[in-house]
C-alpha cells in the first residue's frame, strides 16, 4: 500500500514538559485512521506537528511525500483541515464564507453541492453566528471539502450532531475513503471509530500505548467490547464504572 503520511519518531515539548514523545506512524493511501486519547493525551498537539501548524522538536514528518512545514503552499491545495473549535467571524454569511474560502484553492468544489449535500443549502444567506452547534460543524466539514482534498484531517468531526445527521456524515466518509481519500480523525466516540476506522493509535500523556485495529485491541486487552478496552488502555475505567 503507498504511504500518504509518515511520522517518525515525533517529539514536543512545552516549557520542558513533553506533549508528544516518540510517536512513530504510517497512514497508508485510502485508510482512515482514528488518534484516540483522553483530553491532554496529546492528540491535539500530534495532529497540528503532523500538519506543520506547530513544529516539532525532534522526528520527522511527511504527508504525500512532501514536508508539511516547508512545503505549505503545495500541500494547501491537497489537504483538507477541520478542526473543532473553528475560527470563523460569527458576521460573515454562510454562502460568503464558502465562496472566500473556495476562492483559496485552484480547483475547488462546487460549495453549493456540499451545503445541499450536508442540510445546509436554506442557510447559505445565514450569519454564521446564528447556526446551532450541529450546522457550524457540518459548516466547517464542507470547508475542509472545498479543495477537494487527497487528505483529510478531522479533528472531533460530530460533536453536536443529532443520531442522523451523525450517521450521514459516517456514510459521506465511507464514500471518500472509496474514492481513495486518507482520512486521519479524532473522536470520543467509540461507536464513530469502530464505524469508520481501519486502524487506530491510542495515546496516553504523549506517548503512543497502542497501534492496530480495533479488534486487535479488544483482543490484546481483557473485555470483549472495544468502549471498555478503551478506557482499560487509557486507565479511565475506574472513571467509567464510579458514574
Amino acid at each position: 500500500m503507498e504511504t500518504v503520511i509518515e511520522v517518525n519518531r515525533l517529539c514536543k515539548a512545552y516549557k520542558g514538559v513533553p506533549a508528544v514523545e516518540d510517536i512513530s506512524v504510517s497512514v497508508f493511501s485510502g485508510e482512515v485512521f482514528g488518534l484516540l486519547g483522553a483530553n491532554g493525551a496529546g492528540k491535539s498537539t500530534t495532529m497540528e506537528c503532523i500538519l506543520g501548524t506547530k513544529k516539532q522538536d525532534r522526528g520527522t514528518v511527511s504527508i504525500l511525500g512532501m514536508d508539511p512545514q516547508k512545503d505549505r503552499r503545495t500541500l494547501f491545495q491537497r489537504v483538507g483541515v477541520q478542526f473543532q473549535e473553528g475560527n470563523y467571524q460569527d458576521k460573515i454569511k454562510v454562502g460568503e464564507l464558502c465562496d472566500a474560502s473556495a476562492s483559496l484553492y485552484e480547483v475547488p468544489q462546487d460549495y453549493r453541492m456540499l451545503l445541499k449535500q450536508f442540510g445546509l443549502s436554506e442557510k447559505a444567506n445565514s450569519l454564521v453566528g446564528e447556526l446551532s452547534g450541529g450546522q457550524k460543524q457540518c459548516l466547517f466539514i464542507v470547508l475542509a471539502l472545498l479543495p477537494n482534498p487527497e487528505v483529510m484531517f478531522l479533528d472531533e468531526l460530530t460533536t453536536g450532531l443529532d443520531v442522523r445527521t451523525r450517521r450521514n456524515v459516517w456514510k459521506f466518509l465511507s464514500g471518500l475513503k472509496g474514492k481513495g481519500i486518507t482520512i486521519v480523525l479524532t473522536s470520543h466516540f467509540m461507536d464513530e471509530v469502530e464505524a469508520l476506522c481501519d486502524r487506530i493509535m491510542i495515546l496516553k500523556k504523549g506517548k503512543s500505548i497502542f497501534c492496530g485495529t480495533v479488534e486487535e485491541a479488544v483482543f490484546q486487552s481483557p473485555f470483549e467490547n472495544f468502549e471498555d478496552a478503551y478506557l482499560w488502555y487509557t486507565n479511565e475505567e475506574e472513571k467509567h464504572e464510579s458514574v
